[in-house]
């Protein structure tokens, strides 16, 4: 069955009605709106799966995914459009570009502790590169897998995105398949069994994984407000994000005033007793429940600790000076419990994260600007938020994903689309200027050898961001000069992306991290994500999540300056004249 679906999705592909931009588009559209239809239907199914509150699954889930279809649609042709690179004096007169391409059929396995958003947002990008994509939402979220099946197929079309549902035999065969390219989103000894089929195939594969993600809080913080967004990030979804906040690294000077602090916010967010809040939820199923309540053995929760296994609750919980061996600091938690553990300084936390694998999300809250830059230039992390938790996540302009056992590949907006593209290198030639490329056929000599080395000299110009600003800003004051900076700009091109070669090469071997720096000010509009929940904060935080109110991209940012410079140039010329129709005038009267 699992072969016939692929094979159907790979026959649908091959028909190429898959590739038209105007298609493309239809279906994000046609995405978007099962979103926005069915947003009812998505919460009830959330609610059996999870407990999820009604006004968490927009927050947490829908207006993530519905900004980057969005994203999507509008930025759809910008993305797809050959993108011009240098060029060297051997090719000055041809055409280099890159071209991505679709990559074919690909394949998705979602999560469970996000069963919309960690299923649907690759497929964002995998529909916007005019890619087949089969979608395996995960079992242990039964009702929502049940309920994206049900609706896909009404929305999209259903040959090129068929939505296969079961358990871990269904996985298995499906991934006996040959696909284009693999999208797992979920632990890493299940990762590492995908990463094992596709090396079969020799099938690239994009992991997002998970770990034990630090958080640092620094003595010298507001810790009112480093308690209550820890708080939050950490208990939400009943603990059970990937990027949750795993464990909190601190000095002993402060522990117990930490401890005060997620108290007084858990009363806050949940009441006295958070078994009877809407806005907490549950552990996923028993086996789960068992799992983590087994990693509280032998210790004396600080706060909480209570449990009801016949509703698979397990109360928000805090344990302070754990050992930094022991078992609960072994592998992910994933649930709502919260470890405290001591350290003496900045460098001994540094040490403490660096000699443990590399984690998904690093988590630092101070208000000392150099606490902040050593710890972000002596750790690693797929990501880092400062001042704040998970919120990186949120801004589909940086790229998502883990390095080393947190995961491999990156995605989220733009990253998405160049992650399921082929970027093809393209170099279309003129038949012309033979002169040159005798150079380079034989017989060789030195003189020959010396015109090769001048002509492959790349690039003759090289106009990075800056200096295109510069470029724009030149031409506007020196008219003079704008016939010589467009024949060098129609020669040199614009900087592009590919897989390797110069700068290609340094982004192929490094981890672009991404990273947001919060201010710890600015709670009033934080207040709107946090629990207890209603119309009214569904409604603000809807708007303080819309993507964005402003698009800094580097394209709107030279736009702006040069309708600045011009508007400045404008500025002073009328001042100008101003002026001098008012000497003029002196002197008439």
């Amino acid at each position: 069955m699992e072969k016939q679906v692929v094979q159907q999705a790979r026959e649908a592909f091959s028909t190429g009605r898959s590739r038209p931009l105007e298609f493309r588009v239809q279906q994000l559209k046609s995405l978007l709106r099962m979103i926005t239809d069915r947003q009812g239907e998505i919460a009830t199914a959330l609610k059996q799966d999870i407990n999820r509150s009604q006004y968490d699954t927009p927050l947490l889930e829908l207006i993530g995914l519905e900004n980057e279809i969005s994203l999507a649609v509008s930025k759809l042709v910008k993305w797809a459009a050959p993108r011009p690179v240098e060029r060297s004096l051997l090719t000055i007169t041809d055409e280099v570009y890159i071209q991505p391409e679709p990559l074919g059929v690909v394949l998705i396995i979602g999560a469970w502790n996000y069963p919309w958003a960690l299923t649907l947002q690759p497929l964002v990008g995998a529909i916007a590169a005019g890619n087949a994509a089969v979608i395996k939402p995960s079992e242990l979220s039964e009702y929502s897998a049940s309920l994206l099946k049900s609706l896909l197929p009404r929305y999209l079309d259903r040959e090129l995105y068929p939505v296969v549902c079961g358990g871990v035999s269904v996985t298995q065969q499906l991934l006996c398949q040959r696909f284009d390219h693999i999208f797992y989103t979920g632990n890493s000894t299940v990762g590492r069994l995908v990463m094992e089929a596709a090396a079969r195939h020799l099938t690239p594969v994009t992991l997002e994984l998970g770990g034990k993600s630090p958080c640092y809080i620094d003595k010298n913080v507001d810790l009112r407000v480093a308690c209550r967004r820890v708080t939050w990030g950490k208990f939400v979804n009943c603990g059970q994000t990937c990027i949750a906040p795993d464990y909190i690294l601190c000095e002993p000077s402060i522990q117990n005033r930490l401890v005060e602090g997620i108290r007084q916010t858990l009363l806050e967010f949940y009441g006295p007793d958070p078994k009877s809040s809407p806005d907490y939820g549950r552990i996923i199923n028993q086996r789960h429940f068992n799992r983590v309540m087994a990693l509280l053995e032998g210790y004396t929760a600080a706060l909480g600790g209570q449990s009801d296994s016949s509703q698979r609750y397990i109360a928000p919980t805090v344990v302070k000076d754990v050992p930094p061996h022991a078992r609960l600091m072994q592998e992910e938690i994933f649930g709502p419990l919260l470890p405290i553990v001591t350290i003496s300084d900045i460098d001994d936390a540094i040490h403490f994260i660096n000699e443990r694998e590399k984690p998904l999300a690093l988590y630092v809250f101070s208000s000392n600007k150099k606490v902040i830059k050593q710890m972000l230039a002596e750790t690693t992390s797929g990501g880092v938020t400062v001042n704040d938790v998970m919120m990186h996540y949120t801004l589909n302009s940086l790229p998502f994903g883990g390095v080393g056992q947190s995961g491999t590949g990156m995605y989220h907006g733009k990253h998405t689309f160049d992650k399921f593209s082929n970027m093809r290198a393209c170099l279309v030639k003129s038949l012309g200027m033979e002169d040159v490329n005798i150079a380079r056929y034989p017989p060789q000599n030195r003189q020959k050898a010396r015109r090769v080395r001048l002509a492959m000299r790349s690039p003759l110009v090289d106009l990075s961001r800056r200096t295109y600003v510069w470029a724009v800003t030149v031409t506007i004051f020196a008219f003079g000069l704008f016939v010589t900076l467009t024949a060098i700009l129609l020669i040199a091109g614009q900087s592009g992306m590919g897989r390797y070669h110069g700068k290609h090469t340094f982004d192929q071997l490094s981890h672009p991290r991404a990273c947001l720096v919060k201010s710890l000010g600015t709670e009033g509009v934080n207040m709107s994500r946090y629990p207890p929940q209603n119309h009214r904060k569904a409604r603000k935080i809807r708007l303080a999540l819309r993507t964005p109110l402003v698009d800094f991209s580097r394209g709107t940012y030279v736009w702006a300056v040069t309708a600045t410079v011009v508007a400045v140039g404008l500025l002073v010329t009328l001042t100008v004249i101003l002026i001098l129709a008012a000497g003029v005038s002196c002197t008439c009267w």
